[in-house]
């Protein structure tokens, strides 16, 4: 028992390192592109309007401590998960529970610009905003 404890602990201590695990725990963009289909997504976000005002984390996850660190690590597993078995598509899309997270930044960050919007009819709610802004923060 001991034995196949420690391999196990072992084997993942191991790919941690290997996939660079503890890079998902800052807020450095470049650790999203750890994994080549990002490159593309990071060479976007460098020519974008939000470059200068945003890093991956700003939009992408929540920013409430614990619903981060959650999203976080959801986003992390499935990653790994479909990474490690091959079953992710590409391009590379977001999933619902992100596509929310990014909406409420959105809003959040732009709330003063974005209250009349949001306000102005019966369903202003089902508003998305990267239906009309889909390159604001990749540069495509």
């Amino acid at each position: 028992m001991a034995l196949s404890t420690g391999l196990l602990l072992g084997l993942g201590a191991y790919t941690f390192q290997f996939a660079k695990g503890l890079a998902y725990l800052s807020n450095d963009p470049n650790a999203c592109a750890n994994c080549h289909i990002m490159n593309e997504h990071l060479a976007s976000w460098q020519k974008s309007s939000h470059h200068g005002q945003a890093v991956c984390n700003d939009c992408h996850t929540p920013h409430s401590f614990f619903a981060k660190w959650i999203n976080k690590s959801d986003n992390g597993w499935n990653h790994s998960v479909k990474f490690t078995l091959q079953t992710f598509k590409d391009p590379i899309q977001i999933r619902p529970v992100n596509f929310d997270v990014l909406q409420a930044n959105c809003i959040r960050c732009h709330q003063d610009f974005t209250a009349e919007v949001r306000g102005a009819g019966a369903h202003a709610e089902n508003v998305q905003c990267t239906r009309c802004h889909a390159g604001a923060g990749h540069g495509h």
